[in-house]
């Protein structure tokens, strides 16, 4: 008698591109003679964005997808594996690859929370079901697995964070990482690994990386755990996140693990492991606490994505809120190219457009300017975010802006941060402006915030020409003029990276949002 046909599993591999914690890699590992990890360039990615037609994927988030991409590859061929590359719409890269090879018996993937992707799932179940093959699924994009949330079903999800926090801390636990083996199944005899594509191939040049940038790293799952061990292990910083991460200027004031965990380089129930490790080993503080605490909004945003559907990409937002949005092309060019006048925003959007990274603080404030301060749609900012950041993720960007916008998951209504302040609270000394907007940089320490405030000696001492050399202020909010001549001291703002944790003004500690969980909550 004839041996059964072998098997082969298609792992569709989308924003998991990882080989530790890897539920779709071990179930098709237990189940198949043959396993097919498949990476697919989704034309539509690559595209232009839904309202107002930027570049849907920027330079800097496809080259860290690349690198991502062949540094999976090169892991898997360890294990006696690789990574099927192909460019085109996955549902019909499956389609191709069940009729090459007939003896497909699954596709596996994991779930998604948003419209785009959940689209190609359901292409992809109407394809498997033409060929009679099994779709398995598995849902591993948070730290809580969704069907251990403490709700009833999605709907009953609280719409405020905090909420949201206490409920599952108090009643959820977080499932331990999947064991993986140390080798794969191979590929099925007769499938090409494929190339991975060039930049050129979508439009795009390598961009060069500037030396001035926070984020000088490469994609991949080796560098995201390289990156782990340093901020955990090597250097301890981790146990003073909750202290630094406010910061501006360098790699280390934040963990900086976002633009890896939205590709899935690296699992969130792995950082929470080795978190509840350090602590066990090492110490336990609300630095440590505070990691967890920002996972824990990445995972938010994700399950508001399933509780509230399309309606995160709507101008009225979650609240259904009619707000008179302007549609100012001038005035999104300022923020965008970082030309508003007011040097702490134009500083933050230089960087976005220079590196493909902002800080959390940076992009609270640019935010708030935006839809707060200049009254734009907040679809345009969230979709030049989509365009720029290396670290990119649909729900958390949506979310976020959302929440700046005052019709997201905010139990506080007109939530608007004062820029001067932050500005003075944040970059005290003006070296975040000079590093980002080198034509005011002449301008000696938080003088540097308010130029339209200094004499017109002071300023042609400084080789400004307002309204010439650099802009004069798109708008001035009444509430900055309190800050004007503010001057902080030495001793209220201690160095760079050593700050002390009650350097955050006390009646605004913990407040506000993140955007992307690497670094606060703090509103000022």
């Amino acid at each position: 008698m004839a041996g059964a046909a072998p098997r082969t599993v298609i792992c569709l591999l989308r924003r998991d591109l990882r080989s530790h914690d890897s539920e779709v890699l071990r179930w098709a590992q237990n189940n198949a003679d043959y396993v097919i990890p498949l990476y697919c360039f989704d034309p539509r990615q690559y595209l232009r964005t839904y309202y107002y037609g930027f570049p849907k994927t920027g330079s800097y988030r496809l080259k860290f997808l690349l690198e991502s991409v062949k540094d999976l590859r090169q892991t898997l061929k360890k294990k006696g594996s690789n990574l099927v590359v192909r460019k085109g719409n996955p549902e019909d890269v499956v389609h191709d690859l069940i009729t090459q090879l007939g003896s497909v018996a699954a596709v596996a993937f994991h779930e998604e929370a948003t419209k785009e992707e959940l689209d190609v799932e359901k292409a992809l179940q109407r394809v498997c079901a033409q060929h009679g093959v099994k779709i398995q699924t598995f849902w591993a994009s948070t730290l809580y697995h969704r069907d251990d949330l403490p709700f009833s079903h999605i709907s009953r999800l609280p719409d405020v964070y905090t909420q949201f926090r206490k409920a599952v801390e108090a009643q959820a636990k977080v499932r331990p990482t999947v064991q993986m083996p140390d080798q794969l199944k191979p590929l099925a005899p007769g499938v090409e690994d494929g190339c991975i594509p060039a930049p050129e191939e979508f439009g795009q040049k390598d961009p060069l990386t500037d030396p001035r940038t926070a984020f000088p790293c490469s994609g991949g799952e080796t560098q995201a755990l390289m990156r782990l061990q340093h901020y955990f292990w090597d250097t301890n910083l981790v146990a003073s996140y909750k202290e630094t991460r406010n910061g501006l200027i360098g790699i280390d004031y934040s963990t900086k693990f976002a633009p890896w965990l939205a590709l899935g380089c690296i699992s969130p129930r792995y950082i929470y492991e080795q978190i509840r490790k350090y602590e066990k080993e090492r110490t336990a503080n609300q630095s440590t606490y505070w990691v967890i605490f920002e996972l824990l909004w990445r995972d938010y945003f994700r399950f508001v994505a399933l509780k509230y559907g399309t309606r995160i990409f709507l101008q009225k937002g979650l609240q259904d809120k009619e707000v008179p949005w302007k549609k100012d092309p001038k005035l999104f060019d300022a923020w965008k190219e970082g030309r508003t006048g007011v040097p702490f925003v134009d500083a933050n959007m230089r960087e976005l457009a220079a590196t493909g990274f902002m800080s959390n603080r940076g992009r609270q404030n640019v935010a708030s300017f935006l839809t707060k301060d200049l009254g734009l749609d907040w679809r345009m900012g969230a979709e030049w975010f989509e365009y720029l950041l290396v670290d990119y993720d649909v729900c958390s960007n949506y979310g976020n802006w959302l929440y700046s916008a005052g019709i997201g998951n905010d139990p506080r209504e007109n939530r608007k941060f004062n820029m001067i302040k932050q500005g003075l609270d944040y970059d005290s000394n003006g070296d975040y402006v000079r590093l980002w907007v080198p034509e005011i940089q002449c301008v000696k320490g938080g003088e540097i915030h308010t130029l339209w405030a200094l004499s017109n000696a002071a300023l042609s001492q400084a080789g400004i020409a307002l309204g010439e050399t650099y802009p004069l202020p798109v708008i001035l909010a009444r509430e900055w003029s309190r800050y004007i001549s503010q001057k902080p001291s030495k001793r209220d703002h201690p160095p760079r990276g050593r700050k002390d944790p009650s350097d955050t003004p006390r009646q605004h500690k913990d407040r506000g949002v993140d955007f992307y969980f690497s670094r606060n909550k703090d509103l000022s």
